[in-house]
């Protein structure tokens, strides 16, 4: 093992020895000051330990030139389903107090802890294993930060935990220490400050619900990621770079559609969405794992007995076949069975609940939703 590396695992330990310390007992990075701090004084150590090296990166322009591209396309769509969904107000932060005490420290902080990665994975040279430790060294840092502002007192919340800034977390920083590795700490400060900092900038934002909003954190990084590595796949092959930049564009165009379709799809907005199937009340027909697709715009006059079903009992999703309808003054009353049950449903489905009827289903791609609704169901 080169000495070089010796090293940088020392300076590796001791980040994560002082990054545990704070997690479990002296809880010092409370505020982005003392983080801003404490990477001043690990970029100051480093240097001092290895040195810096000059910012050599090419094709940075075009790269951030892309992501710009790529933020308008995707801010243009993530507000007209706004249209649909509705808006709520962000926070203001644009004051005197909002902007000493979050925007610039904030600012601060991505600045050094981008800089201070790329320095890290430039001693890393082509060690994967090293680069690795580095990534997940900066999953703890951002993970640290997020820490103070999260509850754990039950399994629900650990589960938004996971959800909501565990799962971001790591695609976030996957993506940086791939970025980083190919053009430097430029782009990635900039990706992370715009897709931060527009809710301080712009007064409304889409109403989304969690699943959404987990989705696009989780998925969104890897978009830019594609494009970074589509950019530089090209140019491998000797592609006309005006040619790229045609091909990157129409792509990303495609891709950022899909991803925002695919979020607003399965969170039940529109005319179709998507059920995981959570139990074999339903089996053989449908399994546990499977995921239905449901027609919202059911007439629920027009529903026939043997029809599968989606409605709400007692809060709960429920995919059971229609067993007998009744209608008494104009009233209608529906009557559900699952097919592996011996008996009918002991309650009556009202109109109200109805959710819609069942189109198709996709065999087994629900499970991980499953999977994670048992591990942390309240």
């Amino acid at each position: 093992m080169k000495k070089s590396y010796q090293k940088l695992i020392i300076f590796d330990i001791v980040l994560l020895v002082i990054l545990l310390l704070n997690d479990f007992i002296l809880n010092i990075l409370n505020n982005y000051y003392y983080i801003d701090i404490l990477l001043l004084l690990l970029l100051v150590t480093f240097k001092y330990l290895f040195g810096f090296e000059k910012d050599r990166y090419r094709y940075v322009k075009d790269i951030m030139a892309n992501m710009l591209i790529i933020f308008l396309i995707s801010f243009i769509i993530y507000y007209i389903f706004g249209i649909f969904i509705g808006f709520y107000r962000t926070p203001n932060y644009l004051n005197f107090y909002g902007i000493r005490t979050f925007v610039v420290p904030y600012i601060i902080m991505i600045a050094l802890r981008e800089y201070l990665r790329v320095q890290m994975l430039n001693k890393t040279e082509k060690s994967k294993y090293l680069t690795v430790i580095t990534c997940i060294l900066f999953i703890i840092l951002e993970a640290s930060v997020k820490l103070k502002s999260s509850a754990f007192d039950s399994n629900y919340n650990i589960f938004i935990f996971i959800t909501l800034t565990l799962l971001p977390t790591i695609s976030n920083n996957v993506v940086c220490t791939y970025v980083a590795k190919k053009v430097g700490y430029k782009p990635n400060i900039f990706w992370i400050l715009v897709s931060t900092l527009y809710l301080v900038i712009l007064p409304i934002a889409p109403d989304v619900n969690l699943y959404i909003k987990c989705l696009i954190e989780f998925l969104f990084p890897f978009v830019l990621m594609y494009n970074v590595y589509n950019f530089f796949d090209k140019r491998d092959k000797n592609i006309p770079i005006s040619y790229i930049k045609k091909r990157v564009y129409i792509e990303m165009y495609l891709l950022i559609f899909l991803v925002f379709s695919l979020s607003y799809f399965v969170s039940g907005y529109f005319r179709y969405y998507a059920i995981a199937i959570a139990t074999g009340s339903m089996a053989p027909v449908l399994n546990t794992g499977d995921v239905v697709i449901v027609d919202q715009k059911t007439n629920y006059k027009q529903l026939k007995i043997g029809d599968v079903v989606a409605y709400k009992h007692n809060n709960v999703t429920i995919v059971h076949r229609m067993n007998d309808k009744l209608v008494i003054d104009d009233e209608y009353y529906f009557y559900t069975k699952g097919d592996a049950n011996e008996d009918i449903d002991n309650y009556v489905v009202y109109p109200e609940y109805l959710l819609g009827k069942v189109k198709f289903k996709l065999p087994y791609i629900g499970m991980p939703t499953v999977w994670l609704n048992k591990m942390f169901q309240k």
